[in-house]
C-alpha cells in the first residue's frame, strides 16, 4: 500500500480536490447535506470572505498514490487571540477517509504550522470560528443535519482522539417536532412577562436591514462576549451574512425584545435549507431555480441560530418570551413541522433546563477537541 503524501492545496486543482472531496467521504451516508460548492470557495477565498482580514489559514490534502484520501484547514484568528489573551491555532473543514495514517499526517502538518507562528495549543474543529459550523457530531447520526449544522461519519472522532487530542467542550442541539403542544404553564408565564412594563416584542424592519443587523451584532457582540469560546462577529462578517440571508431569511422568524423603547434582546431564526441544498448537491447551475419551485415545500423547518440578550435585561424572563412567541409564529405559518434550537453549550444550565422545560428534546451532541502544542 502506498505511504501518505501530504501536500499544501494552492489553487487551481488541488483547491478543487480539496472542495470536491466530501462527495466521496460521504457517498454511503444518506443523512450527509452537500454544501454549495461555490459558496465553499468563497468561505475559503482570503480576498473574498471577510473572515480572513483578520486571520490566515493553510490547506492540506492528503494524497495514497494518486487518491486524495483526506483535508484540513490550519487556521490562526487573531481576533480571537486578541480577545481571549490566548495563542489558539484551529483546524477546520476536516475530512478523511477511515485512515488513520491519513488522519494523523493532517492534524500533524497543521499541528507543525501553527507552531511555527507560535501557537500553544490547537482547538476544532472550527469551520472557520464560533460563529460558523463546529464540532464534530458524537450523536444523532440518524438524523439530517439542519442549516449550518455539522455532519460527519461516525468514526471521525475515533480518529481525532487518538491523535492526541481530548474533549474540551460539547454543544448541544434541542428538537421540537411534530404535534408539539407547549405546557400550560408556559402560556400564563409567557403572558405574565408580556405584562410587564414597557416589555414588546417587534418584527425586524427589511426596510432598515443595515441598521437592524448592526443592532444584531452590537447585541450579539456584548451577551456572548463572556461565553466559552466566543469571538466577536466583525462588522463586516455580520455585513456579509446579512447580503447572503437576505434572499431566503422569513422576516417575522427575526425580531427583537424591547424594554422601555430600548432593545434589550433578539432572535434569528432562518428556515431550514437543507432539504433543498440536498437536492441542488452542490451546485445551483440552471436548474437551481427550477429545483426551488419543485421543492420548496420540503423547507417545513426552522434552526434558532442566534439569540442574545444584554446582560442588565437578563433577569426579565425573556427566553421564555422569545420561546413563546417562535412557537406562537410556526403555529400560525403552519408551514413549519420542526425548530432546532442549538447549538447551546453542555453548561449553560439555564438555556438547557429551559429548552427541556418546554418539551425540546435533547437530540444532537457535538463535541470540540483540545490538545497543547509541544514542539
Amino acid at each position: 500500500m502506498a505511504g501518505i503524501e501530504i501536500i499544501v492545496a494552492e489553487g487551481g486543482s488541488e483547491l478543487k480536490d480539496f472542495i470536491d472531496l466530501p462527495w466521496r467521504i460521504y457517498a454511503g451516508y444518506p443523512n450527509w447535506v452537500p454544501p454549495l460548492k461555490k459558496e465553499v470557495r468563497r468561505l475559503l477565498d482570503p480576498h473574498k470572505h471577510p473572515f480572513w482580514e483578520f486571520s490566515e489559514c493553510i490547506l492540506f490534502l492528503a494524497r495514497r498514490g494518486p487518491e486524495t484520501v483526506g483535508r484540513i484547514a490550519g487556521i490562526i484568528d487573531r481576533h480571537y487571540n486578541e480577545f481571549h489573551n490566548e495563542k489558539m491555532g484551529s483546524w477546520g473543514f476536516f475530512e478523511c477517509a477511515d485512515d488513520l495514517e491519513a488522519a494523523a499526517a493532517l492534524l500533524a502538518s497543521v499541528e507543525m504550522w501553527a507552531s511555527r507562528k507560535g501557537m500553544t495549543f490547537m482547538r476544532g474543529p472550527l469551520n472557520p470560528s464560533t460563529n460558523y459550523e463546529v464540532g464534530l457530531l458524537i450523536e444523532g447520526f440518524n438524523y439530517p443535519p439542519a442549516l449550518m449544522m455539522a455532519y460527519n461519519p461516525p468514526y471521525y472522532p475515533r480518529l481525532v482522539e487518538t491523535c492526541g487530542y481530548t474533549k474540551e467542550k460539547d454543544l448541544l442541539a434541542f428538537l421540537i417536532d411534530g404535534d408539539y403542544q407547549p405546557p400550560d404553564w408556559m402560556d400564563r408565564l409567557a403572558e405574565r412577562i408580556a405584562r410587564k412594563k414597557g416589555i414588546h416584542i417587534r418584527p425586524a424592519r427589511p426596510k432598515d436591514a443595515d441598521s437592524e443587523f448592526a443592532l444584531i451584532r452590537e447585541i450579539y457582540n456584548g451577551a456572548w462576549s463572556d461565553n466559552w469560546g466566543f469571538v466577536p462577529l466583525s462588522d463586516h462578517e455580520m455585513r456579509d451574512i446579512q447580503k447572503n440571508v437576505m434572499q431566503f431569511v422569513d422576516p417575522d422568524m427575526v425580531f427583537f425584545i424591547d424594554y422601555e423603547d430600548e432593545p434589550a434582546a433578539f432572535c434569528v431564526i432562518f428556515p431550514d435549507m437543507n432539504p433543498l441544498l440536498k437536492r441542488l448537491n452542490g451546485r445551483i447551475g440552471l436548474t437551481g431555480l427550477l429545483k426551488y419551485l419543485l421543492y420548496r415545500r420540503e423547507i417545513n423547518g426552522l434552526r434558532l441560530l442566534m439569540f442574545g440578550i444584554k446582560e442588565k435585561f437578563r433577569q426579565l424572563g425573556l427566553p421564555m418570551l422569545a420561546l413563546h412567541h417562535v412557537y406562537k409564529l410556526a403555529r400560525e405559518k403552519e408551514k413549519y413541522r420542526y425548530l432546532e434550537l442549538g447549538w447551546t453549550l453542555e453548561d449553560n444550565e439555564s438555556i438547557n433546563s429551559l429548552a427541556e422545560e418546554v418539551g425540546a428534546r435533547r437530540y444532537k451532541k457535538y463535541r470540540i477537541f483540545k490538545k497543547p502544542l509541544s514542539f
